[in-house]
């Protein structure tokens, strides 16, 4: 028995760098491949309609058609590449939701703070909140442009108003939800301590409602960049992906794959900012948790 204990036990390192580095390569590729299979399905599904139903390209063009706009110049050849103006103009549309998402964002956190701590205030604003919402965006946008264009506003601006009117209600509603979520018996042994309301906001309130809210922000997103996008279509911006889809499906006949090249664009500003969103979120909400298991 000794000298089985004095044997030395069998190491469980990988040649790739350690016990643990199997498992986080696993769970990389749990994460990676199915979105990747998932887009592959599609690209199959697009490229086998186009088979199967003879759908002609002007109507629906192959995807390495569309791949090989992205690398063509525009302005008749002497100009930069495609690839490269879809960048700078999704670059230039992520800056505006970014700061029309701040600005919604702080908007709806002040109201949901509000409602939380005075229920005559939400009744007394809530319906106009929930109101706001039902007038469509593309009646709104031009409104605003306008309205701000007549005041010396900078463009900017006004395409931050409108990113940021589509952002600010589910922030309202999702933290309103999550500052409402606390357990009463947590509420009352606050109070039993004589906390003031600030430390309960600060202290139980708000750790409770973070769930809550960052689920509320990932939609706010998503929102920010459409409205972004509606606000360049009657701005007259030289920039930004809604004057990509413009120019795009001005000259669609002759350029049907442009269109959908900025449709990517589109798409791509979405997913990266709610990439970003999750994680702050990860950051912000699952990582303490996983510390104290």
């Amino acid at each position: 028995m000794a000298d089985d204990a004095a044997l030395p036990t069998e190491s469980h390192t990988s040649p790739l760098g350690g016990p643990r580095t199997q498992p986080v390569i696993l769970r990389a590729l749990r994460r990676i491949l199915p979105p990747l299979c998932v887009v592959a399905a599609l690209l199959a599904i697009w490229e086998g309609s186009k088979l199967a139903l003879a759908i002609p390209d002007q109507k629906l063009p192959h995807i390495a058609a569309v791949v090989e706009v992205l690398f063509s110049r525009s302005r008749g050849g002497s100009g930069p590449l495609l690839l490269t103006q879809m960048l700078l103009n999704a670059w230039a549309t992520f800056r505006v939701a970014l700061g029309g998402f701040a600005l919604g964002g702080v908007l709806g956190f002040g109201l949901a703070a509000l409602f939380a701590r005075s229920r005559l205030l939400e009744r007394g604003l809530m319906p106009y909140v929930i109101g706001s919402q039902t007038v469509p965006i593309l009646a709104i946008a031009p409104m605003v442009v306008v309205g701000l264009g007549r005041l010396d506003a900078p463009d900017w601006a006004a395409k931050m108003v409108v990113a940021a009117y589509l952002t600010f209600f589910p922030v309202t509603i999702g933290t309103l939800r999550g500052l409402r979520a606390v357990p009463p018996a947590a509420l009352d042994l606050m109070r039993s301590y004589a906390a003031r309301e600030r430390d309960i906001f600060l202290k139980l309130r708000l750790p409770v409602a973070l769930p809550y809210l960052f689920t509320s922000l990932k939609v706010a997103a998503t929102a920010s960049v459409i409205g972004a996008i509606v606000a360049e279509l009657p701005a007259g911006a030289r920039e930004g992906v809604g004057v990509m889809i413009l120019n795009a499906a001005q000259f669609y006949n002759s350029r049907p794959p442009a269109l959908y090249a900025a449709i990517l664009a589109a798409g791509l500003v979405g997913v990266a900012f709610y990439g970003l969103v999750a994680l702050a979120e990860r950051m912000l909400v699952r990582a303490p948790r996983s510390n104290d298991g």
